[in-house]
C-alpha cells in the first residue's frame, strides 16, 4: 500500500479555501491513505471556543459529507484534522473516512497550550480502523498525543500497523521522539505537520513542517523540509509490523509485565 502526507499552511479562519484545497489534493492523489495536518480545515491558533465555533464542523454536516464522498470517489482513505462541533462541545478531531471503511472520528486526548481554552478533552479513546482492501489496521493520534507513550502503545496493542498523526508541531524535540514511538511499538508512523505561522492577540506560533513517514524500525521512509508545501509518499507493507519478536526469545509485547507498571 502507499501512504502519503500533505504538508501545507492552512489559512486561518478560511474554511472554504482550506476544504477546497484538501479536496483537490485528495482528487489528485494516487495513495491508499492520505494524512493531513491537525485542524487543517480551520487553522489553529484560536484563543476561545467562541472564536473557533464559526469554523467548526459537525460530522453530519454537508461539508464533511462532501469530503467523505470525494475520498470514496477517489478510492482513498483520508485522515483529516478538523474542529468538530458535537452538541455543546468543541473537539480537536481527526476525520477518518473514505473508501471501504465506516466514517469515524478520533478526538484529541491530550490538549496542548491554549487548546485547553478552546476544546473539550477528547473522549473517544484510541481506536483502530481496519481497511480491508489493503489489509491495513490504521490508528490515529493527534500532535501532542506523541508526548505520552501510552497513546502509541495503546494503538499498537490494539493492533495498529500504522499510526497516522495529524499535527501542528511547534517544538523540535518531536523529531527525536517520533521514530522511537515507531521503533518501540514496531509500527509505521505518518506525521503530517503544517508549515507557516499564525498570530492572535499579539502572540505568534510558528510551525516547523518536516512531515515524515517513519518505518517500524524508526527509519525515515519519506520526509519534507521545514517550510515548503509538500506531498510526501512511500510504499509500506502493514503485515511486516505484526510479528513483534526480534529474536528467538524476545517479543516486545509478550515480554511486557504490566502488573509492575504504574
Amino acid at each position: 500500500m502507499q501512504i502519503s502526507c500533505i504538508q501545507f499552511a492552512p489559512e486561518f479562519g478560511n474554511l472554504t479555501s482550506n476544504v477546497n484545497r484538501i479536496e483537490k489534493w485528495i482528487s489528485e492523489s494516487d495513495a491508499d491513505v492520505v494524512v493531513f495536518p491537525e485542524l487543517c480545515t480551520s487553522g489553529y491558533f484560536f484563543h476561545s471556543k467562541q472564536e473557533a465555533i464559526p469554523y467548526a464542523l459537525s460530522v453530519n454536516s454537508s461539508i464533511v459529507e462532501h469530503i467523505v464522498n470525494v475520498c470514496i470517489a477517489n478510492e482513498i482513505v483520508g485522515v483529516i484534522g478538523f474542529a468538530e462541533q458535537a452538541a455543546d462541545d468543541l473537539f480537536n478531531s481527526a476525520l477518518i473516512c473514505g473508501h471501504n471503511i465506516p466514517t469515524t472520528v478520533y478526538r484529541k486526548t491530550h490538549l496542548f497550550y491554549r487548546e485547553a481554552d478552546v476544546f473539550t478533552p477528547g473522549n473517544t479513546g484510541f481506536g483502530i480502523v481496519h481497511i480491508p482492501h489493503i489489509d491495513c489496521r490504521l490508528g490515529t493520534m493527534i500532535c501532542y498525543d506523541w508526548r505520552f507513550p501510552e497513546a502509541a502503545r495503546t494503538l499498537a496493542l490494539s493492533g495498529a500497523d500504522i499510526i497516522a498523526c495529524p499535527s501542528n508541531l511547534i517544538t523540535h524535540i518531536w523529531k527525536m521522539v517520533m521514530p522511537v514511538r515507531a521503533l518501540e511499538n514496531k509500527v509505521y508512523l505518518a506525521v503530517a505537520n503544517r508549515t507557516g505561522s499564525e498570530e492572535n492577540g499579539g502572540e505568534q506560533v510558528a510551525f516547523n513542517g518536516q512531515s515524515t513517514v517513519y518505518g517500524f524500525n524508526g527509519s525515515v521512509l519519506a520526509s519534507a523540509d521545514a517550510t515548503t508545501e509538500s506531498t510526501i509518499f512511500t510504499d509500506i507493507d502493514p503485515v511486516l509490523t505484526r510479528n513483534k519478536s526480534f529474536n528467538a526469545y524476545n517479543n516486545i509485547f509478550s515480554d511486557r509485565r504490566p502488573d509492575y507498571y504504574t
